[in-house]
């Protein structure tokens, strides 16, 4: 008999430990969705350079949560057996930053790849900001200073994704304008405090933290 699997991404617009520190609502969702009593949970600081204040808000989080946590640097690695690290793993979770650097750094070390095996055999893959529109096939990014551009990332879902839509005042008119130039594909949009939930390559489920968040599916207009 085969056993099914779920292939499964959380994409936050923004939210979280490292953004609402005292709202563990979209944390707890997300550990919610592994069928372990306690799930193994990685998280991937890259965008961020490996902030060494960043991973430890990561653990004094989860400490606190039915986990256990863990982290994967790539300027420090736990080992030189990187796939086997992280296919031991229960739930992915990729933090915000330099979206840019992040695919750069994730290409270089083969990463990529890594994680798409890993996704594909069930482990949850997750984040915010960076760590949410990486898993899309175009993102609006900001990581270029003082400007909003259009990013390739990795495809593993499609079309494209602008986080805090409503956090930054830039977001949604760059976002609008992109697609209004076709200069990006249609997409999703989320607020900080949302997530959105795909199943295999579907958004099956879209989830809020704050009572007024909102997501949107957003596609140029045809004249």
């Amino acid at each position: 008999m085969t056993k099914n699997i779920y292939k499964q991404i959380v994409a936050m617009g923004g939210g979280g430990f490292s953004m609402e520190p005292e709202n563990p609502l979209l944390d707890r969702y997300i550990l919610g969705l592994s069928k372990k009593e306690i799930p193994k949970i990685c998280f991937v600081p890259t965008a961020s350079g490996d902030s060494d204040k960043y991973i430890v808000r990561f653990y004094s989080a989860f400490v606190q949560q039915l986990c256990k946590p863990s982290h994967l640097s790539l300027f420090n690695p736990p080992t030189n057996d990187l796939r086997s690290f992280v296919l031991e793993q229960d739930i992915i979770y990729v933090g915000g930053g330099n979206t840019k650097n992040l695919i750069a750094l994730w290409r270089e070390w083969g990463l990529d790849h890594i994680l798409k095996e890993a996704w594909s055999s069930g482990i949850i893959l997750c984040g915010l900001s960076a760590g949410s529109i990486c898993w899309f096939e175009q993102a609006v990014t900001d990581s270029i200073p003082n400007q909003m551009t259009v990013l390739q990332c990795l495809g593993f879902l499609k079309g494209s994704n602008c986080p805090h839509y409503d956090g930054e005042q830039e977001r949604r008119p760059s976002y609008h304008r992109l697609l209004s130039q076709g200069l990006i594909s249609e997409g999703y949009a989320a607020d900080d405090g949302v997530g959105l939930h795909f199943i295999q390559d579907k958004l099956e489920k879209i989830v809020s933290s704050r009572l007024h968040a909102k997501a949107y599916r957003l596609g140029a207009i045809r004249c």
